[in-house]
């Protein structure tokens, strides 16, 4: 016997055995699950952006997530930065803030179609980095960063313009990570310095408003690589505490609440990374191990496991944004 509409909780999942197709609850109406895979060399084409190398970099990268392979040079940024949050549409990347010889509250995007440069937004409500990005196909949001701040903010990524206030997070945080977990309803935000903690909240973007408890990650994390399909979020490493880097892979169901559990482990300890997704394999780069690397490894999001080899950056750095336009929140 299927729930009263009123009974469902929001971000629901089912199996529509009619159409054999996965379905999520929006408040009022189920929709289909779509995973956007426009045909950029064949798949979901993923980006790495900025970082420090070790100095500030301006350059963008792309992958395609599909297919193993090293990534190649898509364009450069308005300016050289690191640590900043960067979120996507399925037709455009977002980085927003940065540090580096200064925080910035620039907001920046590409179009995935096209290589090529980067181009001005609009502005973060201030500037910072370390902030922790979450998007679904209409909104993208950054929360927190450095300096310490619990402000979560939103823009509608069609258009151009400043950001505008969505709430809070229940606490403060100065170090978060640079890409996202997120499904067609829910953003997450979690982890993070001073304190390093394994606190995981979200928010539904629908509407605005303070994020709430979700649950706890199986390790006390930061700057890890993030990555989900419409349905599972991974945390990929990270530092735990400082100055130890962590190898352990946890994952979590988006759409209910509780703990995250192990999923798996990483080729070896890694922070300041960065992944993005194209909902069957989250590509992860590694930050440094602890030294900075080029690498990049996948893992499968379905399944569980180790990661596995992937390909390499076409330059050695950390600190760096991923996204796609194909990860989880685009159903």
């Amino acid at each position: 016997m299927s729930l009263a509409p009123k009974e469902i909780p929001l971000g629901a999942i089912r199996f529509n055995s009619d159409s054999s197709k996965l379905e999520y609850w929006n408040g009022g109406a189920w929709f289909q699950i779509h995973s956007f895979s426009p045909n950029l060399d064949g798949g979901s084409r993923g980006t790495f952006a900025g970082g420090f190398a070790p100095s500030n970099t301006d350059r963008i990268d792309f992958i395609t997530i599909s297919t193993a392979g090293n990534a190649t040079d898509f364009g450069n940024l308005l300016a050289a930065k690191g640590a900043a949050g960067t979120c996507a549409s399925n037709t455009r990347g977002l980085m927003g803030g940065g540090g580096g010889g200064g925080n910035v509250n620039t907001i920046q995007f590409w179009e995935f179609s096209s290589t090529g440069d980067a181009v001005d937004f609009g502005d973060l409500q201030s500037a910072r980095h370390w902030t922790q990005p979450a998007s679904n196909q209409t909104r993208g949001v950054w929360a927190g960063g450095h300096p310490s701040s619990n402000s979560i903010e939103f823009v509608t990524m069609a258009s151009t313009g400043n950001s505008v206030s969505f709430g809070d997070m229940s606490y403060v945080t100065a170090v978060g990570a640079n890409s996202s977990n997120n499904s067609p309803t829910r953003g997450f935000f979690g982890g993070g310095t001073p304190t390093n903690n394994n606190i995981i909240e979200f928010i539904n973007f629908g509407s605005t408003g303070n994020s709430m408890d979700f649950g706890d990650s199986s390790t006390q994390i930061a700057r890890e690589a993030r990555g989900s399909s419409a349905t599972r979020a991974l945390l990929i490493g990270g530092v735990r505490p400082e100055p130890s880097a962590s190898t352990t892979i946890d994952f979590f169901t988006m759409s209910s609440l509780g703990n995250a559990v192990e999923f798996g482990d990483s080729g070896s300890s890694n922070s300041n990374s960065s992944g993005c997704s194209d909902c069957v394999r989250v590509a992860f780069a590694h930050g440094n191990n602890p030294s900075t690397t080029d690498t990049i490894e996948y893992v499968n999001i379905s399944t569980g496991g180790d990661a596995v080899d992937f390909g390499n950056l076409s330059q050695s750095r950390d600190h760096l944004g991923g996204c796609s336009n194909g990860h989880g929140g685009l159903g």
